[in-house]
């Protein structure tokens, strides 16, 4: 019935605004633990990066802070799970993806304070499946039939992203145990081989964990994880990326910024034949380049070919950034 209204008001021009306000009152206040499942359900379909089959989604919705591991008897129903929302979510007939009943619903679920602190729940969430020792028992070279767990290859692929809009306390604790030895783990193949490209056991150059928080722009990890002494800042990966490289390919800032803080940081080692500079000029990064320069990058240093970023930023192209690499110097606490 609700389900019914809702498509019949949409198609007459009703205040759609204040209905699904009304809607979410009414769904916050169902009796037992469907209120605050229902509420996860219009997160995880409103917030998520791709659209979800229904196994994905009734896998995420029964992965909780106290769980351990999975259990089959706490994966909620297909039922349970769109009746939880009283009509505002439905599952495509003929296929097994869940979408929100109408786009006018997405946009209004996307404005700030509607569903306050998704982002950090779906992170804490795919962070938390990934610690399973049931998955993390899954070794990188098994992809193959993963039909048991249906969640995995959407907690690999995206946990970052709705990290990066930050990690929940619980997150903040799980996610450094994410990346210890997570080279030898599934996760690994399905995110850094599909997400960066590349693939590689060599222990001589791992693509590390602060590596991988530098590719991200995970401050808060970043931060937590070059607190850790075994962490070689300068580490080379199998690209010869530093993270310090990492974060000004992917153009984070903040992970960067922090990078450039610890002790013994090389800010102008070179990958092939780019230091970290020229590559943010490059780039066209004028904010990379004033991050760089605070945290002592030498704008004199010569690539293999002899050039020096001050050469670069004289090209016509590139002549606003001559301001950028004379400041005077400074530190990086400047940048708050």
């Amino acid at each position: 019935m609700q389900k019914e209204m809702l498509q019949k008001v949409t198609m007459n021009g009703v205040d759609l605004d204040s209905l699904y306000g009304q809607t979410l009152q009414k769904i916050r206040e169902q009796k037992g633990e469907l209120p605050r499942l229902g509420m996860k359900v219009l997160m995880w379909v409103s917030h998520s990066k791709r659209q979800l089959r229904m196994n994905e989604l009734l896998y995420a919705l029964a992965v909780g802070p106290e769980e351990k591991d999975f259990y089959s008897k706490i994966i909620p129903s297909k039922d349970t799970v769109l009746g939880s929302c009283l009509g505002l979510v439905m599952a495509e007939k003929g296929t097994s993806r869940v979408r929100l009943i109408d786009d006018t619903l997405q946009q209004y679920l996307s404005r700030p304070g509607i569903l306050f602190g998704s982002h950090k729940l779906l992170g804490e969430t795919c962070i938390a499946y990934l610690n399973f020792p049931s998955v993390k028992a899954l070794r990188a070279d098994e992809i193959g039939d993963l039909g048991q767990y249906p969640f995995l290859e959407y907690a690999s692929r995206y946990w970052g992203t709705h990290a990066k809009f930050g990690l929940s306390d619980q997150a903040k604790t799980l996610a450094p145990e994410l990346l210890e030895n997570f080279e030898n783990q599934i996760f690994f193949t399905l995110f850094v081989k599909r997400s960066i490209g590349y693939y590689s056991s060599d222990t001589c150059h791992p693509f590390t964990g602060l590596h991988l928080a530098s590719f991200l722009g995970i401050d808060s990890l970043v931060a937590t994880l070059i607190k850790v002494k075994s962490c070689d800042i300068n580490q080379r990966d199998a690209r010869e990326y530093t993270p310090l490289m990492w974060a000004v390919e992917r153009r984070n800032h903040g992970a960067a910024g922090l990078l450039l803080t610890c002790d013994g940081v090389e800010p102008d080692k070179p990958v092939y034949d780019k230091t970290p500079l020229m590559r943010a000029i490059n780039h066209g990064d004028d904010e990379m380049v004033r991050v760089l320069m605070h945290g002592g990058a030498d704008p004199t240093k010569p690539d293999r070919y002899g050039e020096t970023p001050l050469i670069v930023a004289s090209f016509p192209w590139n002549k606003r950034m001559l301001g950028l690499l004379k400041l005077p110097p400074i530190t990086i606490s400047d940048l708050d």
